[in-house]
Order: structure tokens, then C-alpha cells, then sequence
């Protein structure tokens, strides 16, 4: 039992305390130590008890001197110690536990007192390589201890001198200071752990150290690793993170790219060479695109046959080119569809293939899958076939020159383009009448120019031209669709049921109108069997006219070609229910980075732009928040509620830019 007058030692955060025992209880010492202050502390706290006792009823001055004394004997005695070679004594002992005494008398050859025994123990927790207290008594680790122990402490030491020099590199890089020699290695060690920290926050390899170095550096900005990353050169300082964050491939395998410089190689002539691919050259087809559209997938002839119309939609026969087998495959596998940003685009397959001979180039040669539909003068289905063919596109077409040929409806005028355009308004009546919902949206065009000049643009979506493309186009996929499910053949097929609510009937343009009927839109399927399509009006209907951009077109386009052809189905119910996962899956994370970039380009172009009244839609209220379309750039918004007159939906209010921060996803506008 402990009694008073006992000089103790104790840890107290981290430090080496020395005291008098002044009452004593079984479990519990009462204790005035070196510093003056009385206590109570467990007994189990408790690291050495003094076989001296003390006098503890005399001058409190001297005891604390006293104390002093002991704790800088102690410090010095430890100088003294050296635990390696105690250790090497008593490694291979048959015993690995020992009493402090006996190994305080191997330390300093012969009988110890209380300092030197408890200069030991402060040696034990100081430096914890070789041996461990427990209990009042000292345990030797194991030779396999003490290496495993070695190797921890060794990167430990490393760690904290990553942390040191990488905190001190990371500030000089900010403050555009110049990196030396020694610390430029760790510099480079360090950024990589920020990106991923940055990206992927706790789920980063090694997010703890990344927190850490931030600590250390004084870094407390949750957007700092950006600008270091930025100051490095490693990002621009528009990087696309959410393209990273999703890992989207940017970049193609060498064994892809290899592939599609081969393609590049294989010429024209085995297509007239292939009997099951027919000789389209003769037409005069049409690309109708967008002024800065580099990738051409489809294209349009028209002839007149016994008073009826022979449409052709051709489309790039990408399927001829890569094969389910495919490098160039795997990477279209991998990415789901082309993504295309205001700064760029990432194609799905190389641009030697999307740009090159898979697109359909004004007077080049080109493979095609064709989808001949014969048309009455009332736009009736009367015959369809799809055949692999050959074309040689006549002209290009932006949608404004073909607007303007269109709106030239004079005796001379375009015919192709007349009668097109009569074709797709009869359409479009025909698929409204089935009950498709048209909602025409103004396109939102974002320019940028020397990375902040930010520039947002509306466009008509629902002129003669693009109308004109997109029936054509529905028509076609429409006829695909129905061409696989009557042959009872499994596909991927697209599907909508009928709208939650009904608000739009017919051909409105009404902006207020379209926005509230589109939030009550049914979620769309991608199936292995057919379905109606509401939204469109069609009883069934799938995806094959961009192979170039979406894998789901190059899916079908090879399924289209087994059936066509008439060989074995190139994919059978559960690869294609295997393909709708995968589908699903990369279209998800591409939508998410087209969300998530366009609103970023949307806050850069609100940047330039606070302070500023701005006109909205309003499309909803409560009492606490009003919902608004920015009808100058088309983005949703909210705004909390005004006190007094509450806005009536459909109704256009102006709202001033307050504070917006495209890095941190925030805009906050005003009455």
C-alpha cells in the first residue's frame, strides 16, 4: 500500500510529472507535485513509487524544490541509458517480462536507487522501440517486434517530414515563391494526394494525409487544393471536375487508337465489293447539322415514286467499322456517348473514326445503314426497308441555310427541302394526334472566350430545319424499333408512360406551360422488349441514328445488320439486359457532368454579372420560397418569398444577382 510521503511519478499529457503523496486511500492518492498543485489521482496513473519516504508537513517551498530537483536528476540520469544495448541483454531471455529495478541495474552496472530506477521507466516511454510498461512491469519486445516497430517509426518520421516540407512547398507555390531543388520532389508527391482528396474527399487512398497536410500548411479553404493544383499547372482554372470526379475516359487506349488508324487505311472498295451492301451513290443526300457540328451521322434524300415519296434516312455505319470483339468497342463501352462542353468535346470512339470515315463528308464515300420508307402524300407508312448501303452525301446544310431554302418557297425553289418539310409537318400532326408532347425549350448556347469571357445565347429549337431532321429522325428509329419487334428479336428499347398530369395539348409553345408539363413527365425506360413511347407518340421506339455519339445506336445498328442480313442475332435477351445496365449506367454519369458543367458555365457567366436585375418565370410559391426560370439563360432557380404581394405563377418578376461562386456551386439572388 501506497503511504504518504511517497515520492510518485506520473504522465500527465505527455509530460513527466513528479509529486508527494500527502493522503493515501486504496485506490486514490492525494498529491502536491512540482508545481504546486494538490490532486487526487488513481492509483493505476501511478508509473514509479519512491522506496525513500519523504517528510510532507514541512515547508511547501522546499517540497516543491525537492521535487524540481528529482525531475531534473531524473532528465539528466536518462542521458545515461542506452535501451538498445539493455534490450540486445535481454532479447533472447526466456522471460520477455522484468521488473524496472533489475533493468535499472544492468543499465548502470550495479545497485540502483529511486532516481535511476525511475530514469529508466522515462526511458521505456520515451522511446517505446524495445520495450513496453504495463502494470509495474517492463516487457522486451521480440526481435520481430522491434523490426515491425522499426519500420513503423521509420515511416512515421518520413510522414512528418512529408508534412513539414510538403506544407512548406505547397504555401511557396501559392505565393508564387521559388521551389527549390529538394523540395520540387515533394511537391510532386504532394499534389496528387490533393487531387484525389479534392475529388473524391474521404473516399481518396489517402484522404487522412491529405487532411493533414493541409492542417500543417495552414490551408483552411475547402477549395485550396483547386488553386494548388491550378498554380501547378496541373488543372486549368476551369477544370472539368465533375468529368474527373465521375472518371470518365478522356484519353484512348494505345491498342484504340492503333485500331482506328488501321480503319483509316482499309479504303472504299471492300464496301462495292460486299454483295449484301447496296450501291447508294446515285442519290443526292442531304446533311442538315449545326454550324460547328464536325461529326456527321446522318443524312436525308427524298425521290418520288408513283406519286408517293421514298424517304431515305442514312445513317454512318459505325457497326461495319468496330466490332463487339473491338478495342475501339471497349473504349465506347466505357464511355456510353459523347459529351460536348462549351470548351470541347470528348468523343466516344477517336476523331480519326467520329470525324473521319465514319462521318458522312460532303462527296467522300461512305458505309451507311439505310431506312428507305416510302411515304404517302398524306406522310402514311406505306413500305420500309433497311439495307447496308453506300452513299456519297450531295450537300451540307447548316439548319439556318436550310431554313432559309425553305422559307424560299417560290416556283424555282428547293424541292428536296419543300417537300421534306411538308413530310415532318404531317409528322408531327400525325405523332401530337397520338398524344406526343412536343415542349419545345429554346437551345442554351454557351461561348467561351479566354476562359472567363462567358457568353449565353438562346436558340430557336423548333424551326423547319431542325423539326424537319428531328421527325425524319424519329420516323426512323421508330421503324427500327418496329422492325426488331416483329421479328420478336430482343433489343434496347426506349419507353414512357403517359405524363403524371396532362397540362400542354397539342402544338404549344407556351414557355410557363412546357415548364410545368415537363416536371410531370414519367421517368423513361430503356427495355429488352418494346413498349409505347408517350412522350413521342409512338408504339414503340429505340435509338440507332447517332452510332458516332451513343453506344446504344452502335448497339442496335449491329443487331439491326444481323436481322438484315439474316445471320445469327449478334446479341442475344441477356446480353442486351447486360447492355442496359451498362447503358444506364454511363449515362448517368454523363448527364450528371453535362448538369453539373453547364450550370458551372451558367454561375461564370452570373460572375461577370452580380449586382445585376435579371427577368424570371415564375413557375411556383409557397409561403417561404419562390421558384423561377432566369428566362435569359433558362436556369431554375429559388428565391425565398417576398414580404407582401407573393408573385402569381406564371408571372415575370426581376431578380438581382446577390452573390455567385461557380467554384462552390452557390448563386444567391434578391428582390
Amino acid at each position: 500500500m501506497t503511504i504518504p510521503g511517497k515520492l510518485i511519478e506520473y504522465l500527465d499529457g505527455g509530460k513527466f510529472i513528479c509529486a508527494f503523496v500527502t493522503e493515501a486511500q486504496d485506490k486514490r492518492l492525494r498529491l502536491t507535485n512540482q508545481t504546486g498543485r494538490e490532486l487526487n489521482l488513481p492509483l493505476s496513473r501511478v508509473l514509479h513509487i519512491s522506496r525513500r519516504t519523504y517528510p510532507v508537513t514541512g515547508d511547501r517551498e522546499a517540497m516543491q524544490r525537492q521535487l524540481h530537483e528529482a525531475a531534473e536528476h531524473r532528465r539528466a540520469l536518462m542521458e545515461e541509458i542506452n535501451l538498445e544495448e539493455i534490450w540486445e541483454l535481454t532479447a533472447d531471455e526466456s522471460t520477455a517480462v522484468f521488473k524496472p529495478e533489475f533493468l535499472a541495474e544492468l543499465a548502470f552496472g550495479g545497485e540502483t536507487d529511486d532516481n535511476q530506477v525511475a530514469a529508466f521507466i522515462r526511458c521505456v516511454f520515451s522511446d517505446r522501440l524495445y520495450f513496453k510498461f504495463r502494470e509495474g512491469e517492463i516487457h522486451t519486445h521480440s526481435r520481430e517486434q522491434v523490426e515491425q516497430l522499426r519500420l513503423q517509426q521509420e515511416k512515421e518520421e518520413s510522414k512528418q517530414a512529408l508534412l513539414s516540407n510538403g506544407a512548406m512547398a505547397l504555401n511557396k507555390l501559392l505565393a508564387d515563391e521559388t521551389i527549390n531543388d529538394d523540395l520540387r520532389p515533394i511537391l510532386d508527391q504532394c499534389l496528387p494526394v490533393l487531387q484525389d482528396f479534392y475529388l473524391f474527399a474521404g473516399d481518396a487512398p489517402q484522404a487522412a494525409m491529405a487532411r493533414e497536410l493541409l492542417k500543417t500548411a495552414g490551408l483552411n479553404d475547402p477549395h485550396a487544393p483547386f488553386h494548388l493544383l491550378v498554380k501547378a499547372g496541373i488543372w486549368d482554372r476551369n477544370e472539368n471536375i465533375p468529368l474527373l470526379r465521375q472518371e470518365i475516359p478522356t484519353t484512348f487506349s494505345l491498342a484504340a487508337r492503333q485500331q482506328a488508324e488501321m480503319l483509316l487505311q482499309r479504303g472504299t472498295a471492300e464496301l462495292f465489293a460486299d454483295p449484301g451492301r447496296t450501291d447508294l451513290t446515285a442519290l443526292a443526300p442531304i446533311t442538315i447539322d449545326g454550324a460547328t457540328t464536325l461529326d456527321y451521322d446522318d443524312a436525308l434524300s427524298i425521290e418520288q415514286e408513283d406519286g408517293n415519296y421514298l424517304v431515305g434516312v442514312h445513317i454512318s455505319d459505325v457497326a461495319h467499322y468496330v466490332k463487339p470483339e473491338d478495342p475501339l468497342f471497349q473504349e465506347a463501352m466505357q464511355r456510353g456517348t459523347s459529351l460536348y462542353f462549351p470548351e470541347g468535346q470528348i468523343p466516344m470512339l477517336p476523331r480519326h473514326l467520329s470525324q473521319g470515315i465514319c462521318s458522312l463528308i460532303q462527296d467522300e464515300v461512305r458505309a451507311t445503314l439505310s431506312i428507305m420508307i416510302l411515304l404517302s402524300p398524306e406522310a402514311e407508312v406505306l413500305r420500309v426497308r433497311i439495307k447496308p448501303s453506300i452513299i456519297k452525301v450531295a450537300r451540307r446544310l447548316t439548319y439556318d441555310e436550310a431554313d432559309q431554302l425553305i422559307a424560299d418557297n417560290i416556283t424555282d425553289g428547293d424541292w428536296e427541302l419543300q417537300t421534306l418539310n411538308m413530310l415532318r409537318t404531317k409528322l408531327r400532326d400525325k405523332r401530337v394526334a397520338a398524344g406526343a408532347l412536343l415542349l419545345p425549350f429554346p437551345d442554351v448556347n454557351i461561348s467561351v472566350n479566354g476562359g472567363n469571357n462567358v457568353q449565353v445565347s438562346l436558340s430557336d429549337t423548333d424551326t423547319p430545319a431542325r423539326t424537319l431532321v428531328s421527325e425524319l429522325m424519329i420516323l426512323a428509329n421508330t421503324e427500327a424499333a418496329k422492325f426488331i419487334a416483329d421479328r420478336m428479336a430482343p433489343g434496347l428499347f426506349r419507353a414512357q408512360g403517359p405524363p403524371r398530369k396532362r397540362i400542354v395539348h397539342g402544338l404549344d409553345n407556351d414557355l410557363f406551360q412546357n415548364s410545368l408539363q415537363r416536371k410531370q413527365l414519367s421517368r423513361g425506360e430503356l427495355l429488352t422488349s418494346a413498349k409505347a413511347h408517350s412522350g413521342l407518340g409512338v408504339e414503340q421506339y429505340t435509338t440507332i441514328t447517332s452510332p458516332i455519339r451513343r453506344l446504344l445506336d452502335l448497339l442496335m445498328q449491329h443487331q439491326l445488320h444481323s436481322l438484315v442480313r439474316r445471320e445469327d442475332l449478334r446479341f442475344n435477351e441477356k446480353m442486351c439486359k447486360d447492355f442496359t445496365a451498362v447503358i444506364s449506367r454511363t449515362l448517368a454519369s454523363a448527364n450528371a457532368v453535362k448538369q453539373q458543367r453547364h450550370r458551372y458555365w451558367l454561375l461564370k457567366y452570373l460572375e461577370a454579372r452580380k449586382g445585376t436585375s435579371m427577368n424570371g418565370l415564375v413557375l411556383d410559391s409557397n409561403p417561404r420560397r419562390v421558384f423561377l426560370l432566369l428566362t435569359d439563360i433558362l436556369m431554375d432557380i429559388e428565391i425565398p418569398a417576398p414580404s407582401g404581394h407573393m408573385p402569381e405563377p406564371g408571372n415575370m418578376v426581376q431578380v438581382k444577382v446577390a452573390k455567385v461562386d461557380a467554384l462552390d456551386n452557390s448563386v444567391r439572388f434578391e428582390w
